[in-house]
């Protein structure tokens, strides 16, 4: 096998930089949100939509349902679960989540936290119509 040349490590730092830069520009245009909120979804269907805003902030909402309860805390941009009635208290554990896709699952009391976020239009959209 031969050793690699000096132009051959430039061509292969180059492909690098390029690929990380392409990757970097897609998921900052690719994934820009408008405006995040919180769904709240029970069973399925979503009892509650709460966009985060400065007076939120250190709310307290409970969730009762005939399958259970769990009370929600609204901070800076993120939510958790403070309490919950089920047995094994995962989604208590699992703290805050503050990025659009993240979500909490209690599976005993069918709810499930997501948070989503408005699309913005960017001009990749525009670009694969």
């Amino acid at each position: 096998m031969k050793e690699l040349t000096k132009g051959d490590k430039i061509l292969i730092v180059t492909v690098i930089i390029i690929n990380i830069l392409a990757l970097w520009f897609v998921r900052n245009a690719a994934f820009n949100y408008g405006e995040k909120y919180i769904s709240i979804q029970v069973n399925g269907e979503e009892i509650k939509k709460i966009t985060f805003d400065k007076n939120m902030v250190g709310k307290q909402i409970p969730i009762k349902t005939e399958y259970g309860y769990n009370l929600i805390e609204i901070g800076d941009e993120k939510v958790r679960v403070v309490e919950a009635d089920c047995p094994d208290k995962l989604d208590v554990k699992q703290g805050y989540i503050s990025r659009v896709g993240e979500v909490i699952v209690c599976l005993p009391n069918k709810l499930v936290i997501e948070i989503k976020g408005e699309a913005v239009e960017t001009e990749i959209d525009g670009l694969s119509r």
